[in-house]
């Protein structure tokens, strides 16, 4: 498993970059057999969002560390940097450029973009 990472780096420029997660066999919900898991991470909250076809705005930062999980549709993400990633249905994307130069965010398509964002600390 992995996801997408874009931060913003000491000059303010974004960037992407792929994490792998790590997941190793425990117990997680005796009595249950041991299953392969990653570490919790702590989060303050949860929201449903949706973009609608044609939804295309101006670069901007994240207003938060967050997570967002793709359910449906597709968006094209463009660092500052000038590096382009698609996500769709089952790609996840860690945001955390909260300063510098940002991102620019467009559906694409004729579907719209619903999601999972779990806010971090």
């Amino acid at each position: 498993m992995h996801y997408h990472h874009l931060y913003a780096g000491p000059d303010g420029e974004s960037h992407w970059r792929e994490v792998a997660v790590t997941v190793e066999e425990r117990s997680f919900a005796p009595p249950a057999k041991a299953i392969e898991i990653s570490e919790t991470e702590p989060a303050t909250g949860t929201l449903f969002l949706r973009l609608a076809a044609g939804w295309d705005e101006p670069p901007h930062p994240t207003p938060r560390a967050q997570v967002l999980v793709c359910l449906r549709g597709r968006i094209a993400v463009t660092a500052s940097d000038g590096e382009q990633r698609e996500i769709g249905p089952g790609d996840v994307w860690r945001m955390e450029d909260t300063h510098g130069k940002s991102h620019h965010t467009r559906v694409l398509g004729d579907t719209a973009m619903d999601c999972l964002i779990v806010q971090l600390p």
